[in-house]
Formats: structure tokens, sequence, C-alpha cells
């Protein structure tokens, strides 16, 4: 028989134990978000964010796709984050083709595009960054540098305007 404390702390513990917390659920709810966020992350493609640069406007329908980027800030231009020439430079040199310009893009070829570089110029793929205050100049040479450079496809970085899209990276190909 029980004493009366063990009967009491029977019906005690018989109330807190309401029930064991059932994980079987929560981790197939998670499963599910996983394969979810691992099926859409897959289509997210971005460029590189240029805090001085606004870039300028247009409809375009392409997206943003992952090729060599080109930044063209106030002061320098960029590959791939990496400065290789000074816009005063570009602007003040005659050639078409800026030299340095060609060599980095022609290494980046080498290194980050090896499958594009064996199926061709036409299918290698350039996007250019530059501010919508840019000189049509500067832009032209760094064009021409990436004709040089075998590139064949050349897109121009813009902001997507329509009002329900506005602030979207669009790339514009040419």
């Amino acid at each position: 028989m029980s004493s009366r404390r063990a009967k009491r702390m029977e019906k005690h513990h018989k109330r807190r134990s309401i029930g064991a917390l059932n994980l079987v659920s929560l981790m197939d709810i998670f499963t599910i978000l996983v394969f979810f966020l691992l099926v859409n992350s897959q289509d997210v493609e971005t460029l590189p964010n240029a805090r001085d640069l606004q870039l300028p406007e247009s409809y375009a329908d392409q997206k943003a796709g992952e090729n060599v980027v080109i930044m063209i800030t106030a002061s320098d231009v960029l590959v791939q984050g990496k400065p290789v020439v000074s816009v005063a430079d570009v602007e003040q040199q005659e050639a078409v083709v800026i030299k340095a310009l060609e060599q980095e893009l022609r290494s980046q070829t080498d290194r980050l595009l090896r499958k594009d570089a064996a199926a061709g110029t036409p299918d290698r793929e350039v996007t250019i960054m530059g501010d919508h205050e840019l000189p049509y100049s500067v832009l032209k040479k760094v064009m021409a540098s990436c004709t040089a450079a075998e590139y064949g496809r050349i897109f121009l970085a813009v902001t997507h305007n329509e009002p329900a899209t506005s602030g979207l990276l669009a790339s514009a190909g040419i």
C-alpha cells in the first residue's frame, strides 16, 4: 500500500507530464524547408554591390548572370574587384584598346572561364558596371578592350525600371 505522500506525488507528476514533444513532424517540416531553400537558391544571381555607382535605368528583361564583371568607378576600372587602370589614364590615352584591361581579361579567361574558353569567343560573357554619368569615350574603350580580349557577349548592368521590380539588377546584352 502506498503512503499518502506517495499518492500525492504520483498525482502531481501525472498533472505535470502533459506529453512528450513529438520531434518527427518538426523534423519533416525542417527537411522540406531545407529542400525548398536548396532548390530556389540556385536561381539567385547577383552582381557585386557598388555603393559609389548609380547604375542607369532600363527596361531590360534579361537577369544578370555569373560571368566576369568589370566595374568602372569614378577613379578606377576594376576586374572582379581588382583595380586594373585608372579612369584618368583611360581618358588621356589615344588608343581605343586598353592594354592592361585586355591582359587582365585574358588572364580571367584562363583562370575562371576554362569551359567557356574551350567553347569559343561567341559564348564568353562579360558584364560592365558603370555609373550613369560615365563618359561614353571611357565606356567605348572598355568595350573595345573586351572585344580585343575575345569576349563575344558584352552586358551592361542597369537598374530595372518597372514599378513592381524597382531596384533589381538586370543586364542589357549588346
